[in-house]
């Protein structure tokens, strides 16, 4: 269980260091160019949701979030799933909807736009596809998003490991079946 809680721990610290290295260093005006053409680092604040959705109802989607959150700690520390891959999902998405959390309840806007309102900073810029990918994130939302990934690919491959399984015990009664079937046809005889 510790090893759950530092990883929600330590996306959190990583998150929120970002973010103030962004705050205290990163021109609001002119990106920073990491790769030319695909990769900057620009300053945003979000007033929405991941990818700033939501941001005409952000009290629902603090509501949904901290529900969300509060299960997924509840899952992991009171059902303890057997997987290594699920608990590790599990800690991404919640280390990252905390980070995004801290910034919901403690960053107010500075950009015209946004100025006094309660903000998400979001800096991670892959602009070299802009007409696709217009959305400007932040580390939390990438641990949210990985860790969504590697929890749909667990829940599928434990789907398909199971419906191996119940073949394979389905195979298995129907072979013991003919065997005993079998067994009587030689003991009538």
């Amino acid at each position: 269980m510790t090893i759950w809680l530092i990883i929600i721990a330590a996306v959190v610290a990583l998150d929120q260091a970002t973010k103030w290295l962004v705050i205290a260093f990163l021109d609001r005006e002119e990106p920073f160019v990491i790769i030319k053409g695909v990769l900057r680092f620009s300053y945003v604040e979000n007033t929405g949701a991941a990818f700033g959705s939501f941001d005409e109802h952000r009290w629902v989607f603090l509501v949904i979030s901290t529900v969300g959150i509060i299960l997924m700690l509840g899952y992991l520390i009171f059902f303890r799933p057997e997987s290594k891959w699920a608990c590790t999902a599990i800690s991404m998405i919640t280390g990252g909807g905390i980070g995004n959390m801290i910034d919901r309840t403690l960053y107010k806007g500075t950009l015209p736009h946004t100025v006094g309102e309660n903000v998400v900073i979001d800096f991670i810029d892959f602009c070299a596809f802009p007409n696709i990918w217009p959305w400007v994130f932040n580390v939390a939302d990438s641990f949210v998003c990985v860790g969504a990934g590697i929890l749909m690919v667990w829940c599928v491959c434990s789907f398909i490991a199971e419906t191996k399984a119940e073949r394979a015990k389905k195979l298995e009664g129907s072979a013991l079946n003919e065997n005993e079937a079998r067994e009587d046809d030689i003991s009538k005889e």
